[in-house]
Order: structure tokens, then C-alpha cells, then sequence
């Protein structure tokens, strides 16, 4: 385990209840500078890999990448780690729906509201969009998926769906695939096709 990630982990326990010591120690010696707030692994994943792809180690720079499991705990984490904690500057990528969560945490955090970056739909949505429909196919093919994804599309619920709509559903049908996916899709964009929100974020950093 990296120091990193063990300043992750530290504040993992510390936002679910438990003591800060820890996550202090770590940030003092790190040191910490920044940490990016993100709602689950596959956010994770997609930052991630796109930092990679642009020769970044965001981990040397001082840039902690935080999945929180779930939007809800924004304003815990924000509150530990923004200005009225920490004092790490604070950043992040939210759905369309989760952007109120955001910025109440961002506010009582005394944090800048401009500090994070908002997905029209989900990041999903944001990668099948840069990439187009038929390009996503092509990926789930090669990843060996073509089967499982046809037998999804014949289930009834999804006839008539939009294509769009059907591979964002697909990616959440079985455990992994979404933190996989968020990988897969950002290794594949062309460097002028970065969605926006993912691209400001990391630019930002």
C-alpha cells in the first residue's frame, strides 16, 4: 500500500466515525496539498486513468483521488478535508443530480464553489457520448463482452431504449464493470475528445 493510499483509507475511517490521528499524521508528511472528491470507483478509475494518459502521477504531486461510496457523504468529507478541517484544497466530479449534495458540502466546508466539475448526466454518460455508440460496442467486443451485452439488450426492459441509455445500464448489470469500463472508455478517447467536465477537473489539478 502507498502512502496515498493509506491517507485514503485513514480518511475513510475518520468520515465513517473514527478517529482523525492517522489521517493528520499522513497529511502533515505526505505532504497532502489536494483531494478530489468522487462518488464511487469508476469515477476513480476514469480520473485515473486519464492523469496516466497525460504522463501524470497524481499521487507525487500531492493529489489524493477520494471515492467516497456515494455522493451523500460529500459535506462529511468536505467538512474533514476542506478549509474547516485539513485545509486541503478541495475538488471533485458530481452527477447533474448530486450537484446540490456538492454544493452544500462545498459551502459548509467554507470551500470555493467552483471548485468541482459537473457531468450533464453521469461520467457514464459523458464517455459513451465523447466516444459515440458504435465505438463503446467495439470496446465491449474486444474486452470479450459481446455476448453478455447482446443477451442484455433482448431483456424487455430494454427494448426501445435509446443505444446510449442501454450501454450506461449495461456497465452497472454486474459488480466491477463500471470501475473496468471507466478505465477502458478514457483509454480510448482521442485527446480531443476528453469530456469536459473530466478534463477541467484534471487540468484544474
Amino acid at each position: 500500500m502507498t502512502d496515498m493510499e493509506a491517507f485514503r483509507d485513514a480518511v475513510t475511517a475518520w468520515a465513517a466515525g473514527g478517529p482523525g490521528d492517522v489521517a493528520r499524521e499522513l497529511a502533515a508528511r505526505l505532504p497532502v496539498r489536494a483531494v478530489v472528491l468522487l462518488e464511487g470507483l469508476s469515477d476513480a478509475a476514469a480520473v485515473d486513468a486519464l492523469a496516466g494518459r497525460c504522463g501524470r502521477d497524481l499521487a507525487a504531486e500531492g493529489v489524493c483521488v477520494l471515492p467516497m461510496g456515494g455522493a451523500m457523504s460529500v459535506g462529511r468529507f468536505a467538512h474533514l478535508l476542506g478549509p474547516s478541517g485539513l485545509g486541503l484544497r478541495l475538488t471533485g466530479l458530481c452527477d447533474e443530480a448530486e450537484r446540490d449534495h456538492y454544493a452544500r458540502g462545498w459551502e459548509r466546508a467554507g470551500a470555493e464553489q467552483s471548485g468541482f466539475f459537473v457531468c450533464a448526466a453521469d461520467l457514464e454518460d459523458e464517455l459513451i457520448r465523447a466516444l459515440g455508440v458504435d465505438r463503446v460496442e467495439e470496446l465491449v467486443r474486444e474486452e470479450g463482452e459481446l455476448r453478455p451485452l447482446r443477451t442484455f439488450l433482448r431483456q424487455p426492459a430494454q427494448q426501445g431504449r435509446p443505444a446510449q441509455q442501454q450501454l450506461r445500464r449495461f456497465f452497472g448489470t454486474k459488480k466491477g464493470r463500471k470501475i473496468h469500463y471507466g478505465r477502458v472508455l478514457v483509454e480510448a478517447l482521442a485527446p480531443d475528445r476528453v469530456p469536459a467536465p473530466l478534463d477541467r477537473l484534471l487540468t484544474s489539478l
